[in-house]
Parts: structure tokens; C-alpha cells; sequence
């Protein structure tokens, strides 16, 4: 189930222009408190809880903050960890890395390249059987699916 609303409508934002322009007041105003929490202040969902950590429908998943497609179900796969995994995003600007020490060690933060909305880690080296060896673990509630 999506929570997207007429201003959340998971387009691409046009009355603001620049999404990564939106002011947090702006954020808090389209975005649940559950969205927030994950896409602006990098919380995480529960496991296994996500609308799309099952779905196997053909489509793109979207940024649920500004609309940038961001990943293809071509590339999600299951990886039995709670969330939506893919090995690759749609393109390679779509999305930044940031370095996250925040549990103490190392990971990889994945962002929107357009909002700079918190999507999600990638791990790499687990050993699933995917092109790139790479597990994007991707918040449901990050993203909107069509």
C-alpha cells in the first residue's frame, strides 16, 4: 500500500524545481512521519514489514520523495534479508554514497542523487549470485513502484 498523497503524488517535483532546494518545513509537510523519519533523517524500517520486499511485478521504483527513478525490477532479486534487494541502480548518477559509521563500522549509505532523500545501504562480497556481487538493501518506504 502506498502512502502517496496529490502533493506525494511520487512525480517528480516541478512546483519546486530543484528538489534538493525543499526546505525541511517543505519535507515534513509532504512526507508521512514514517517517510520523514527514513528519507530525511536515515531511520530504517523494520524488516520484513516493507509493501515491496515481496513484490515481483515487472516496473521502476521511484524515490517516494521526489520521483527519480532510481532501480529496476530487472534488478531486484531476493536476498532473504527483510527489505528489497537489487544488484545494480537504474543509473549509475542516480544515486550517491556516503560512508556510515554510525554502528561502528563501516558501511555504505545509498541516497537519491536528486533529494539526497536516505534510501538504504550496499553491501558487497555476500556471495549472491548477481552480476555485480552487490546487495542494494532498499527501505519500501523510500521508494513508490509503477
Amino acid at each position: 500500500m502506498s502512502t502517496s498523497t496529490p502533493e506525494n503524488d511520487g512525480s517528480q517535483d516541478t512546483d519546486q524545481g530543484d528538489p534538493s532546494n525543499v526546505t525541511d518545513d517543505q519535507w515534513r509537510e509532504r512526507l508521512t512521519p514514517q517517510e520523514y523519519h527514513v528519507l530525511r533523517e536515515g531511520g530504517t524500517e523494520p524488516a520484513f514489514t516493507g509493501e515491496y520486499t515481496d513484490n515481483k511485478a515487472a516496473g521502476t521504483y521511484s524515490c517516494r520523495a521526489c520521483g527519480a527513478q532510481l532501480f529496476t525490477s530487472d534488478t531486484k532479486f531476493d536476498s532473504q534479508c527483510g527489505w528489497p534487494s537489487f544488484y545494480e541502480p537504474l543509473a549509475k548518477d542516480s544515486v550517491i554514497y556516503i560512508e556510515d559509521t554510525s554502528l561502528g563500522r563501516t558501511r555504505t549509505e545509498v541516497r537519491c542523487a536528486a533529494c539526497d532523500g536516505h534510501l538504504g545501504h550496499v553491501f558487497e562480497g555476500e556471495g549472491y549470485g548477481t552480476p555485480t556481487d552487490q546487495r542494494y538493501c532498499i527501505n519500501s518506504i523510500s521508494v513508490n513502484f509503477a
